[in-house]
């Protein structure tokens, strides 16, 4: 198939969960003899390439505006994905919805797909103009594309139950490679099982601050490592900063991708989940993935990603994490057994194989079969 991946940032990946599945499930269709396009914007990725690992890259352009961007480059995108002639189109983000129609403007048979992620009109960072922009774009995700996509349950059935539209359930994968390099750890000063990690977008409904201010509860010599950055956000991450000033435990290294992130993930004592919003976060099934101890801001997506293979905490209060984290940072017995069962659901739930699968069978009209049920044990409770 002649297939094409729009609404993210770019590939080689160098921001959130769309870029991460750009590039996974990208090179891997190219991998399996597909032409596989993806597109990009200039300053949101690793490497600008025309090129990389057998996937076309495309730069179109957008404009630099926190409520615009991601909307004017998925217009631009389906723009010029409509004189391309594609058999298939993926679509990510619901704020992306009306470019569903572009890519068939000139009449071709092109199938759309629109993975919509999660409840995104529910984030903090959104005035009422955004949640009302991304409210219509629920409602247009039911009718516009071919096939709506959806990467947690929970969100399957809230547009089953709200809209009547069935979608396609297909999550992320957390099969990862084994770090060959860690040198970052050097680099930030830190040893393998000597820290506790988070990685997110530092926005309001990520609760980075939450976070910080559970850790400075925590006593002992690990420290906290808080990977992140996020565009159009200087006023929150000056107020995470100033959290973490208050402890000199807390390190906050920015943004860190690719090799240096894995390194970090395999080697943590814990991780530290926190989000509101979403569906299935990759960074958390990755931790999983690295049979990592994972601790875990409890609401029904993140429930369903990580079952009885985690600890569940509540970031409207910081101090039910500072006392999990307590007792968990001081039973290494019990780190073990709760990371292996973390990686025991992983290797299950979240195949990169199992998901490429599903969307080569969505993008070519058939049914995305054979991803692995819900609700598998983890192994014995933790």
């Amino acid at each position: 198939m002649k297939v094409a991946i729009l609404g993210t940032r770019g590939i080689p990946a160098a921001y959130g969960g769309f870029e991460t599945l750009a590039e996974e499930l990208s090179v891997r269709l190219a991998r399996r003899g597909h032409d596989v396009t993806v597109y990009a914007r200039r300053g949101a990725v690793r490497e600008e390439t025309a090129w990389y690992r057998g996937v076309r890259v495309v730069f179109v352009p957008t404009v630099r505006h926190k409520y615009l961007e991601t909307v004017v480059h998925g217009v631009t995108s389906g723009l010029h994905a409509a004189t391309q002639a594609y058999d298939a189109v993926l679509v990510c983000n619901g704020a992306n919805a009306l470019a569903c129609r572009l890519p068939r403007l000139l009449g071709s048979g092109t199938r759309v797909l629109l993975n919509v992620d999660g409840l995104e009109r529910n984030r903090r960072k959104w005035n009422r103009a955004g949640q009302a922009v991304y409210a219509l774009s629920e409602r247009l995700s039911c009718v516009l594309p071919d096939v709506v996509v959806t990467d947690a349950r929970a969100i399957r059935r809230y547009y089953l139950s709200r809209y009547g539209r069935e979608s396609a359930y297909v999550p992320y994968g957390s099969d990862l490679p084994a770090p060959a390099d860690r040198s970052i750890l050097e680099r930030l000063g830190l040893a393998p099982g000597s820290y506790v990690l988070y990685v997110s977008r530092f926005e309001p409904e990520n609760n980075p601050d939450a976070v910080v201010r559970a850790f400075r509860g925590v006593p002992g010599d690990h420290r906290l490592v808080l990977v992140g950055s996020a565009p159009y956000a200087r006023a929150f991450i000056a107020l995470v900063r100033e959290e973490a000033s208050k402890d000199p435990r807390v390190l906050l290294p920015g943004a860190i991708y690719a090799e240096g992130y894995r390194a970090l993930l395999a080697n943590a004592a814990a991780y530290v989940h926190a989000t509101e919003v979403g569906g299935t976060h990759p960074a958390l099934i990755e931790a999983m993935g690295y049979a990592r101890p994972v601790l875990v801001h409890d609401t029904p997506e993140n429930r369903e990603v990580a079952g009885d293979a985690a600890l569940f905490w509540d970031a409207r209060e910081p101090a039910t994490l500072t006392r999990l984290l307590a007792r968990l940072l001081a039973d290494a017995p019990r780190r073990e057994a709760l990371g292996a069962a973390a990686g025991r659901r992983a290797r299950v739930l979240f195949r990169w194989d199992d998901v490429t699968a599903a969307y080569e069978a969505l993008l070519a009209g058939l049914p995305a079969d054979g991803l692995p049920p819900d609700g598998l044990p983890s192994g014995p409770a933790c």
